[in-house]
Formats: structure tokens, sequence, C-alpha cells
């Protein structure tokens, strides 16, 4: 009974500072709520038609349009036709205010529609008009020019030597060697054939020509596109 006694007291008298613990809390941030607006759809503005003017005569003495039968125009979606049918019954169809007699004429000033029935539409319809594009002048490309092997080195900027193969080396093989090369606008020779000389020369002879560079040949201000000959004379030391 004792411990039971103590535990009860124990229990009131035991201070958990809950004012202390509410005091010290603070809002750090807070955010408002945000309401959810839908907008409405926006719906497309699509130009009124109506349906183009009939081709009736015109009695300038009437003011109300005449028919023998009153026919509601076929681009009108309001009125369902009696019947469907493949050919027309040949009476102008009604566009507005008609009254019924043995003819089918329309008085004068009638309103008249745009080729393409469109009310909201000021004017004639747009005409989309393509300009055609003049044809681009072909690429006259001049044919290579023939300049002498003089010529053709006075306007060398670079040219690496060619090695010595090690087998013509050997074989003690030496001599002239020409290559025929086709230099472009820029300078720069896209083409090379060995027209002459050893054999085991050849290869070493053409790549060397490849690697060559040249200042542009200009013919009445354009430049153009030469060809010629380089010459190299392999000699054993």
């Amino acid at each position: 009974v004792l411990f039971f006694v103590a535990g009860i007291v124990s229990i009131y008298a035991y201070d958990a500072r809950v004012e202390a613990q509410t005091d010290d809390l603070r809002i750090v941030d807070w955010v408002p709520p945000v309401d959810r607006v839908i907008a409405d759809p926006v719906r497309p503005t699509q130009p009124v038609r109506r349906p183009p003017a009939s081709n009736a005569p015109v009695d300038p003495n009437i003011r109300v349009a005449i028919r023998t039968i009153a026919v509601a125009s076929t681009g009108d979606p309001t009125k369902m036709p009696d019947h469907a049918g493949t050919q027309g019954i040949g009476v102008p169809p009604v566009t507005g205010t008609v009254v019924l007699g043995d003819r089918n004429v329309d008085p004068r000033g009638a309103a008249p529609t745009n080729s393409d029935g469109c009310i909201t539409c000021n004017g004639p319809a747009p005409v989309v008009r393509v300009a055609e594009t003049p044809p681009t002048p072909p690429v006259v490309k001049l044919p290579p020019r023939q300049v002498s092997t003089g010529v053709l080195m006075a306007t060398v900027i670079s040219m690496p030597p060619p090695p010595y193969p090690p087998i013509a080396r050997q074989i003690r093989a030496q001599g002239p060697v020409s290559v025929q090369i086709l230099v472009d606008e820029r300078g720069k020779v896209v083409s090379a054939q060995a027209v002459s000389g050893n054999p085991m020369l050849l290869s070493a002879a053409k790549e060397a020509a490849m690697r060559a560079r040249f200042t542009p040949t200009l013919l009445s201000g354009t430049p153009v596109k030469v060809q010629g000959t380089i010459i190299y004379n392999f000699v054993l030391q």
C-alpha cells in the first residue's frame, strides 16, 4: 500500500514543463493555400457562312423574291431536305423572304455574297500567290589550265623532298622522276600521277607531290585549277 501511494504521489508531483515547451514553438514559414482557378476553354471563332446567291433573274418591279416552290439552300444547316436525290429540282433556293408565285425571280439589289459564302469576311477572299524563285544559274567550271614547269615552280609555297626508298637505295636506283599534278583553286594538290622514271622511285615521288602547296592561280581575277609537272631528281650520295 505504501509503494502504491508513493507511485500516485510521484505522478502528481512530476512537472513536465509543458508551458515552457509551448513557449519555445515558433512558425518558421507559412505558405498560404493556393486556390485552383480553372480557366474557361477558348473556343476557336469560325466565320459564319451562308449559301451563295441564287441565279434567278432580277425583276426591278418587285421587292420580295418570288418562287414557284420554297426550297431551302443545300448549304443551310438548319433546313433538312424532304428527300434525298442526285439531281436538283431546278428552282433557285430561298435565301430570305419569299412569296409563292408562277415564276422564279429576285428583286433588284439582292444582297450579294462572297465567292466563298463568308458573311464575316470583308472583301474578296485573299488569294495566295507563290512567287516563283528564279532558277539558280549553273556554275560554269573552267577546265584546268596547263602551265609550264617553270611557271608552276614560281608559285611554290612549300615542296617537301621525297624520301629515298630503302630498296631503291640498295639496288642503287636513281634518276629523274616526272609527276603530273592537278592543283585546285586554293593551291592544294588534288591529284598526282607519276609519268616517267625508275619504277622503284615513282611511289615516293607521288607522295611528295601530294604534299606540295602552291599560290592560287588567277585567270581574269578568278582562281582556276592548273595542271603542271614536277620533276624530282633522285641522286645517291
